[in-house]
């Protein structure tokens, strides 16, 4: 692994972003000290990916010495999350027999922090969260499928598993997500109506059985926008078909909007928490 790194103006932090889409999974900015200039991070599997960043862009390219970052710092209480009534994330099996006295009826999902892929705490995907519970009672148990695109851990689409959907499927573009979400359907006795894969959301189309009622995609906005074309067609075409998409920062929300109509969704919600943006959308008849 290794790590590109540029300081950018503050302002210039959506124009990089585009710029640099193709690695956008891979990209991290941290605001500096004086609030003007931003830390951009990319990184990289590839030693030749970071070089061809620094002679087009400058900054500087490092080997990146792996370390199980998000492990080593997590708290080693974390507090569970609590989903409105009906979910409760925690991170170890040690905690399940406390949590199912203490919040009987509900359902109990553990999601131990690992590689650099979280336990849903993130504002994102507990809004993601949010909305899926919302959703789901509103459906028929067994009457939906799920698509989660970019499942990271996985939780999204083994939340929508257990709260009635018939099926789900994950994908996401990083080995490394795939390898973890499958160890946690593992972990979390997943039913075989689950299946983790790797794919490109830019590539991957489902077979018409496998399209989804509810598709969810936490993904960065400059992707989003250009996936939109291929959500909508990973979509059913009946009525009541809808998307849920998440990482959007509050600057870059319009854009997104904008992209996502284009394709041919109408919004439904909008979420806002914090300097986060969460869409549910539905394909216009």
């Amino acid at each position: 692994m290794w790590v590109w790194k540029k300081q950018i103006r503050e302002s210039k932090e959506s124009e990089w972003r585009e710029r640099l889409s193709p690695q956008s999974q891979g990209i991290v900015m941290t605001s500096l000290a004086d609030r003007k200039r931003t830390q951009l991070e990319v990184y990289c599997e590839k030693e030749e990916t970071a070089l061809a960043l620094y002679g087009a862009y400058g900054g500087s390219c490092s080997p990146l010495q792996e370390k199980d970052w998000v492990a080593a710092t997590a708290p080693r209480q974390q507090r569970p999350l609590l989903i409105r009534d009906r979910l409760v994330v925690c991170a170890s099996t040690d905690q399940i027999p406390e949590l199912q006295s203490r919040y009987p009826g509900r359902i109990i999902l553990v999601f131990p922090a690992e590689c650099a892929f979280g336990t849903g705490n993130h504002a994102t995907t507990a809004t993601c969260l949010r909305l899926l519970c919302d959703e789901a009672r509103q459906r028929t148990p067994g009457s939906w499928r799920v698509i989660d695109a970019g499942c990271g851990t996985g939780i999204l689409g083994l939340a929508a598993v257990r709260l009635g959907a018939a099926g789900a499927c994950c994908y996401d573009f990083d080995a490394d997500a795939v390898r973890i979400a499958r160890n946690n359907m593992r972990r979390n006795g997943a039913p075989r109506s689950l299946s983790v894969f790797r794919a490109d959301v830019f590539e991957w189309l489902p077979e018409p059985e496998q399209r989804a009622h509810v598709l969810l995609a936490n993904l960065f906005s400059g992707v989003l926008q250009r996936a939109f074309p291929r959500l909508l067609a990973s979509l059913v075409t009946s009525e009541g078909s809808i998307l849920i998409v998440s990482g959007i920062l509050r600057e870059q929300a319009e854009d997104t909007l904008s992209a996502a109509q284009a394709a041919g969704f109408s919004l439904i919600r909008r979420v806002i928490c914090g300097k986060w943006v969460t869409f549910q959308l539905t394909p216009r008849p």
